[in-house]
């Protein structure tokens, strides 16, 4: 299998986070593509140009995170980063808010990037809003994000990471210590350290 991936992608790291949790290193090529630039493998296997994308051993084409996340799950089902009893419903909203999280951080990097008088003062309001009110809902309540590993702490950890190396003027550890907490514990895992951007 071959995995196309960006290593400053946040989507593409909880793929990667999947592959060496679960032990898929050996089973699954991984290949650096930059979305940013004309790629006529990435297209083939995602024609939306967008990583991570993963080309199964068959030649199918499998994308968008959390669908690549759950077939690996399934490539190696114990233990599940899913799942399979009612705790499966928590997980999956659990990763769907953090993803949440990540597509409003994601915004806001590509309308930074805009000319100053291009961008949106009040989208840019809108999307931190929802980061920091996102995180302090999570703050309220870890419970899908505590216990046995589960793609929704991989998703979590993912997107605080990302929030820390593309936007670490947002603060979002002050009003959360519940969240700051666990990230420092998350972040010390292996598989996290192996994948983070800032060392890439």
């Amino acid at each position: 299998m071959k995995l196309y991936f960006a290593n400053t992608s946040p989507y593409a790291r909880k793929a990667r986070m999947v592959i060496l949790e679960k032990d898929l290193s050996g089973r699954v090529e991984t290949i650096f593509q930059n979305p940013f630039e004309d790629s006529p493998d990435l297209k083939k296997a995602n024609p939306l140009g967008k990583v991570p994308a993963l080309v199964t051993d068959e030649g199918t084409t499998i994308f968008d995170s959390p669908v690549i996340c759950a077939f690996l799950d399934s490539l190696a089902p114990e233990p599940p980063l899913i799942p399979a009893d009612e705790a499966r419903w928590s997980v999956l909203a659990g990763e769907a808010l953090a993803d949440g999280l990540l597509d409003s951080a994601f915004a806001i990097v590509m309308e930074r990037r805009r000319p100053g008088e291009q961008q949106s003062e009040m989208w840019l309001e809108r999307w931190e809003s929802g980061i920091q009110r996102t995180i302090a809902a999570v703050d309220a309540d870890l419970t899908p994000f505590v216990g046995d590993l589960t793609l929704a702490q991989i998703a979590l950890g993912a997107a605080l990471g990302y929030l820390d190396f593309r936007l670490p003027d947002i603060d979002w550890r002050s009003f959360n210590p519940a969240v700051a907490a666990w990230y420092v514990n998350f972040a010390s895992r292996p598989s996290m350290k192996a994948t983070d951007p800032a060392n890439s």
